[in-house]
């Protein structure tokens, strides 16, 4: 019981860093103006300037950028509550798994809403 407890309380950790950097994620690939939550959030992110580009997550919506949240999200909790070794590695690939699976959505809407082009 007490390997589930630290197995799922890795998976709520991993939630609450990528709940909080997530808008510094999508400044972090788009260089759109999204700040900190604390900072102003999206209040200056280039969606809200005509003309100009649209940021790739802040562009889908609310719907669209919980469903890359979520995709973030459960491949942390699989590699949280699912993935084997110890717990150095189980971390690592738990919290690994934020920019790799988030760099990979962001590449992936990037490149199909023609942002970089």
């Amino acid at each position: 019981m007490p390997r589930l407890r630290s197995r799922w309380l890795l998976a709520i950790a991993a939630t609450v860093v990528t709940s909080v950097l997530f808008i510094d994620f999508c400044n972090l690939v788009y260089a759109c103006g999204c700040r900190s939550l604390w900072a102003g959030a999206d209040a200056m992110c280039n969606i809200h300037h005509a003309g100009a580009k649209h940021c790739p997550w802040c562009s889908i919506g609310l719907a669209g950028s919980v469903s890359v949240w979520l995709a973030i999200v459960g491949a942390q909790s699989l590699c949280a509550l699912r993935a084997g070794g110890g717990w150095i590695l189980r971390s690592a690939l738990t919290f690994g798994a934020f920019p790799v699976v988030g760099g990979a959505l962001a590449v992936a809407l990037g490149v199909a809403q023609g942002y970089w082009s």
